[in-house]
């Protein structure tokens, strides 16, 4: 019992990490249909936010609560800057927007070479968040994990409510469902874009913070998530924040539960032949937006 809940714990938190990374891209992905390749950076422009900050804000605790708001800001920016120029002359032409956000992504990965270094950082959890909770049984379970899920848990409950209750929210909405009908309606589908472009990369700024508190940060930490992020959303459902949210802790799970049972190698291949027989079955993915539309 006690091994078993360590792993569905140990799921879990790869599930928070896995989800707080996707959020962005299940609204950019799902509104636009851009292929954001450079996503992978604005996460690592967060973690850069952490590290800088706390070279001026020695206090680790205050400088992580700092970070969360100045690295959604950092790389919400980032987003809108790329979305003005380069990805609004590219709608409706996703390979071309995967191509050309490719290369930013290389651009920036070498600017962070050249302003941090090419070696890791490391950045100092707050004391609060370094050790263990343990639980009757023989069970612990890290601080700093407990806390990313708390945050992935809070973002989804704010990108909920906003999406459903605020004016902006209905605003992406009616651009989801019907981008033309939105626009004849009145809807700045334009200034829609870019609001949601910078909601969108400020949350994977607000997800390299996390990932701060895992380990090192470097100038190709974002690479090495991008592609589990792109199969959680695209497996989910194409825009749909419950499929985000669902296959994001199932995957953290079986990727869990496979290390258990064998390497980290064997896992990866595990999870990638489950999405693959997955989508052959339901190509569309676990949630389709219904719309009224005829074609």
């Amino acid at each position: 019992m006690t091994v078993l809940f360590g792993q569905l714990f140990t799921g879990v938190s790869i599930g928070a990490v896995l989800l707080l990374i996707a959020l962005g891209l299940a609204l950019t992905f799902g509104q636009m249909g851009v292929i954001n390749m450079a996503h992978g950076e604005f996460i690592m422009a967060g973690a850069y936010t952490t590290y800088v900050l706390q070279q001026v804000i020695t206090a680790a605790g205050w400088s992580l609560l700092i970070a969360l708001p100045v690295a959604f800001v950092v790389a919400g920016a980032m987003g809108v800057l790329l979305e003005t120029l380069l990805i609004r002359r590219l709608y409706a032409r996703p390979l071309d927007t995967l191509l050309v956000t490719w290369g930013v992504s290389l651009i920036l990965q070498q600017l962070a070479r050249d302003i941090f270094g090419s070696p890791n950082v490391q950045t100092r959890a707050p004391d609060l968040l370094t050790g263990n909770i343990g639980l009757p049984g023989g069970i612990t379970v890290a601080n700093n994990r407990l806390f990313i899920l708390a945050l992935a848990g809070g973002a989804v409950v704010a990108l909920t409510v906003a999406l459903r209750f605020s004016p902006l929210g209905r605003r992406i909405r009616a651009v989801v469902q019907n981008r033309d009908l939105a626009a004849v309606s009145g809807i700045a589908t334009a200034r829609v874009d870019r609001t949601t472009f910078f909601v969108g990369s400020g949350l994977a700024g607000i997800a390299g913070v996390a990932l701060t508190l895992l380990g090192p940060i470097g100038p190709t930490m974002g690479t090495n998530l991008i592609i589990d992020a792109f199969l959680v959303v695209v497996v989910g459902g194409i825009g749909q924040l419950r499929g985000t949210v669902i296959v994001a802790f199932a995957l953290g799970v079986l990727q869990a539960t496979g290390e258990y049972l064998t390497t980290l190698s064997v896992a990866k291949v595990m999870v990638f032949i489950a999405i693959v027989a997955f989508l052959q079955w339901r190509p569309q993915g676990l949630f389709t937006l219904r719309t009224r539309s005829l074609a």
